[in-house]
């Protein structure tokens, strides 16, 4: 396997992890990117971005990352709270007062952060030009009723965790969130990170595709594929068009809780600039809050896979074992993780086309490697 780019000696078992990856996994093509200190010392790529047509990966090759958008969406809300423009433990109606009706008025934004707003699917059935436009799913979120009573459980808000943060985001930005993460954030430093891509960019993105032997999901009524499909409004696992992660409409939409489109570099570019340097994007303070403990343990429909969120972010835990307790990430469908840890002073971000599973053990692999070679 020809491997590209670069790692400091120190790193050296990522780089060999990495290689040794594409020969124990159906691996097509990857990226993996470490910052430490401040300093790029892992950025290696290998395999093909299009098998289609043989293209090779970059290390600048994009590809949707599914709910690595939630660390996107969710530093962003972060930044807005260390500004002093928005208070996560606020009701959400005082940003949103649209948003109170049918028993949500005491749902919080820390609430929603920590997935225990009760809203992690909606009833409506929106259809995919709906989904996309952003107005019908904001109306569809006025609309629902929560699942429980707010607080007291938690589960997984695929889809609407996005919706919801962004359309606070646009409320008091004016923006929406894909536009204010790049005017705040993205454009000045250069990242190669977006939620809703340019159409300039589509030609040079990585094509997703299925591993052989991948389980097969449950079928379209059951609460989980509920929540990954909008009820239907997306193709999951398809990949093509129309409506699945291939499709350009798709990845040009602003989809804030599962449709980022990031290099490796891009994403952990994003959680580098977070935790470090004199100008770091949040605050000591701030990761401190964003790391206590929101969730954990057995979900509202009873599923416990190991998880702890903090708010916004998956913890250090049995589930995804991170340096430490100042570790935050975000995974994403098919193999994608992301992290960062300011007492490290770290941003990791592994990227894949081929859909695996989830939780599977490339990047796990990859992060123990990084915990070694921190010490």
């Amino acid at each position: 396997m020809d491997i590209r780019g670069e790692a400091d000696e120190r790193f050296g078992a990522v780089a060999d992890v990495f290689t040794r990856n594409f020969g124990d996994f159906p691996e097509l093509g990857a990226a993996v990117t470490v910052y430490a200190g401040g300093r790029k010392v892992v950025e290696l790529c290998g395999g093909v971005a299009d098998e289609r047509t043989g293209r090779a990966w970059t290390v600048d090759t994009a590809v949707p990352v599914f709910s690595c958008a939630k660390a996107v969406v969710s530093i962003c809300t972060h930044l807005l709270a260390q500004r002093g423009e928005l208070d996560l433990d606020a009701p959400v109606s005082r940003y949103w007062p649209e948003f109170a009706a049918h028993g949500k008025e005491g749902i919080t934004t820390r609430m929603v952060l920590g997935h225990r707003a009760g809203l992690p699917v909606l009833d409506r059935n929106l259809s995919f030009e709906e989904v996309t436009a952003w107005t019908p799913v904001v109306r569809a979120i006025e609309e629902q009723t929560p699942l429980w009573e707010p607080g007291t459980a938690y589960e997984y808000h695929a889809h609407v965790f996005g919706f919801l943060l962004g359309e606070l985001i646009r409320r008091i930005t004016g923006l929406s969130p894909g536009a204010w993460f790049r005017a705040a954030i993205a454009d000045r430093l250069g990242m190669r990170t977006w939620i809703g891509v340019p159409r300039e960019e589509l030609g040079g993105l990585a094509r997703l595709t299925e591993a052989p032997g991948r389980p097969p999901m449950p079928g379209p009524e059951t609460l989980i594929m509920r929540m990954v499909t909008m009820n239907g409004a997306f193709v999951f696992p398809g990949l093509d068009e129309p409506h699945g992660w291939n499709d350009p409409e798709l990845l040009t939409a602003e989809i804030p809780g599962a449709g980022a489109v990031s290099s490796a570099t891009g994403l952990a570019g994003l959680f580098a600039a977070a935790v470090t340097g004199v100008d770091r994007l949040l605050t000591e303070q701030t990761v401190t809050d964003l790391l206590r403990e929101q969730s954990a343990g057995a979900s509202w429909s009873g599923m416990d896979a190991g998880q702890r969120w903090g708010s916004g972010f998956l913890l250090d835990s049995a589930f995804r074992a991170l340096p430490g307790a100042r570790s935050f990430g975000n995974d994403g469908a098919g193999g994608q993780f992301a992290f960062g840890d300011d007492e490290y002073g770290v941003g990791f971000a592994y990227v894949t086309n081929r859909m695996v599973g989830y939780g599977d053990a490339r990047a796990t692999r990859l992060i123990a490697a990084v915990r070694d070679a921190l010490g």
